[in-house]
């Protein structure tokens, strides 16, 4: 059954989501200066995967048996792992960090953009065009506007990372298809096509099997692995089928935020005018987003 939307559970849920996501970087950044790229992507997915698949036994759920949905789920992957992440990986070798983070946030620019023009799956509205725009312009904000600087100079970089996000819009989008599997079975199946993808891959390029990492990138790649893989795409298929490909893309607004304020928190950076204004307009931004669309009522003659 398609699950019912309720702002008061999906909105805390997408908060986490935004966390999780967020808090990936910080992992990444750990376990990556031990464990080469492809290969911690590779464990990252084939982590997920297992955890996915325990998920799915004490659910009493299995994955689908016929050839046609593992085509789909293979499309579902390409979307929001195998083709993102290489895209984005490949691009932030020659974008700063700034420019990436803002780049990599226009994901919900482009869910409206093939909503209204090409697949026309969800009702759309100035308001919902107003919060895409208000969202994006937050996180400029928090970012800093010193990061467009950069804009047009590594064309092909910044291209790679516009891609990326386009990409995510896609799975946002095709995401929807899966109302019949469930959250727990569809991400367990794009994970499992992840990990038979990018698990060869890591032991032809990188041998593996040669790394000695620590404890530290241990477990900052179970931590990546669990928690901002398999944990966020229970979360993420969830809430693709009750806010839709828009509301769940518009967590990209908010990692933006949760990052300042974890770095506020936990760093003690100060909060200035343009970065609470940027706040506020991403969290504007994600609320006009996920505010319902009021249907209008039949006249009774």
């Amino acid at each position: 059954m398609k699950p019912t939307p309720n702002l008061a559970i999906d909105g805390p849920l997408l908060a986490l989501l935004a966390l999780l996501w967020g808090a990936s970087y910080l992992f990444i950044k750990v376990a990556v200066t031990e464990i080469p790229p492809i290969t911690l992507i590779a464990a990252r997915v084939a982590g997920a995967a297992v955890f996915l698949h325990v998920v799915l036994l004490m659910r009493g759920q299995r994955l689908p048996r016929d050839w046609h949905t593992w085509r789909m789920l293979g499309v579902q992957a390409v979307f929001n792992s195998i083709g993102a992440w290489a895209v984005l990986a490949w691009g932030q070798q020659y974008v700063d960090a700034g420019l990436a983070s803002v780049l990599h946030s226009t994901s919900p620019i482009f869910v409206f953009l093939f909503t209204a023009f090409l697949t026309r799956h969800e009702a759309l509205d100035g308001r919902k065009l107003l919060g895409a725009c208000a969202g994006i312009l937050g996180v400029i904000l928090i970012v800093g506007t010193d990061a467009l600087r950069g804009l047009g100079d590594q064309v092909a970089g910044q291209l790679a990372c516009l891609a990326g996000a386009a990409l995510y819009a896609g799975a946002a989008i095709y995401g929807k298809r899966f109302s019949h599997l469930g959250a727990a079975a569809t991400a367990a199946g794009t994970m499992t096509w992840a990990t038979a993808v990018l698990v060869p891959a890591a032991l032809v390029l990188e041998q593996p099997w040669q790394l000695s990492p620590g404890t530290g990138a241990i477990a900052a790649t179970c931590v990546l692995s669990i928690f901002c893989t398999g944990v966020a795409l229970l979360i993420y298929f969830r809430l693709v089928q009750t806010l839709g490909s828009l509301g769940v893309a518009s967590q990209s607004y908010l990692r933006a935020g949760i990052g300042l304020l974890l770095a506020v928190l936990l760093l003690g950076e100060t909060l200035s005018l343009p970065l609470l204004v940027g706040l506020a307009a991403a969290i504007l931004g994600v609320a006009l987003i996920n505010w319902p669309i009021r249907r209008r009522q039949p006249e009774l003659s």
